[in-house]
């Protein structure tokens, strides 16, 4: 099993970091804030305007260790990585796989309505006495419905079009109950659908921001097995684009985004104070809550659950690296269908 490394997030304004020794150093105004080995790092996540030597750059490259630039509010700006160990001949079996995408397609939405029903229905086993009759009547008619999605979807050879429409109908009534799951005393923890680019309310600023993280760590563990990231199934080609990551991180979302973000609002971590409107209205975490989240993020990546196919317990931010893994085997012709990860 590949080991869980760190990542390290910086964000206070004026940080600077440098090699020093085998050890990544981080410093502000001359004094050491953080030191942490280079051996155990999987990447250094960066917001704003955070100086970095070109020493520590050129160590992570060397290292393995991918180096990601954000703006302070969590946009992806640019990544810096070292050589690419892409292994030509399962990246060649990723192109020809991506012409008739059909199969592995189907395992991605299938992995991704079931952990958005499972999200669902843990809401529905924990709540349901507090819950009024029209939340539950709604809770349990999307479930209901999700669950005819995935009979249809498993029993019927669909094409690549009917495929992504049935996803996003699924989407649709999947966020069109989330605000049913909000428990939170504040009343701009509303949720009326999902925004984006700018997000437009506290909930979509959660999301957006948890969800450019995850992408991170499914392109990395794209990358790690020798896939190239920009070639998809489910999402189609597009300059710019990390398609396969996008791919990778739709089954997880619901797991480790969207649950994260219930939790934080839920148990009252996070409140409306956390978050500030900007001038054209985008939604933006104040950069305490961005802590606050980050730490959440690294904490719940640490937790184990089963691997329903492995068979062996693993923690949750090792999942993207072994489904990246079980891709590759299924592109080499190792195993005959690419086995979706469920929440259970």
């Amino acid at each position: 099993m590949k080991k869980l490394l760190n990542t390290v997030y910086v964000q206070t304004e004026g940080c600077s970091l440098r090699k020093d020794g085998e050890n990544l150093l981080a410093e502000n105004e001359g004094v050491t804030v953080g030191r942490a080995p280079l051996h155990m790092l999987a990447s250094v996540i960066i917001f704003g305007g955070i100086y970095i030597s070109p020493a520590l750059i050129e160590a992570c490259a060397s290292h393995g260790i991918t180096v990601v630039l954000l703006n302070r509010h969590g946009k992806f700006q640019a990544r810096i990585d070292g050589p690419i160990s892409g292994n030509v001949l399962l990246r060649r079996a990723q192109y020809k796989a991506s012409d008739t995408p059909e199969d592995i397609v189907k395992s991605f939405i299938i992995g991704k309505i079931s952990n958005q029903r499972a999200v669902l229905m843990r809401a529905m086993r924990d709540y349901e006495e507090i819950y009024d009759p029209g939340t539950k009547s709604s809770l349990a008619h999307t479930i209901q419905q999700l669950a005819h999605s995935l009979n249809y979807i498993n029993k019927n050879f669909l094409d690549l079009a009917t495929m992504r429409g049935m996803e996003g109908d699924a989407a649709r009534l999947y966020f069109g109950v989330f605000n049913h799951l909000i428990r939170s005393p504040d009343a701009e923890f509303t949720f009326d659908g999902r925004s984006r680019r700018p997000p437009l309310d506290p909930i979509n600023a959660l999301l957006s921001f948890l969800y450019t993280l995850l992408t991170h760590d499914c392109r990395s563990a794209a990358e790690s097995v020798g896939l190239d990231p920009a070639v998809g199934f489910l999402h189609q080609d597009r300059p710019g684009r990390p398609s396969l990551a996008l791919d990778l991180m739709e089954e997880l979302r619901p797991i480790l985004a969207d649950r994260l973000v219930l939790s934080l609002i839920n148990r009252r971590q996070l409140r409306a104070k956390d978050f500030e409107t900007r001038d054209g209205g985008a939604c933006l975490l104040t950069d305490d809550a961005r802590k606050t989240v980050l730490t959440a993020w690294q904490e719940r990546k640490k937790e184990e659950r089963k691997h329903p196919f492995l068979e062996e317990n693993a923690a949750l931010g090792l999942i993207p690296y072994i489904q990246a893994q079980l891709l590759a085997r299924h592109l080499r012709g190792d195993l005959d269908a690419y086995p979706p990860w469920f929440w259970k």
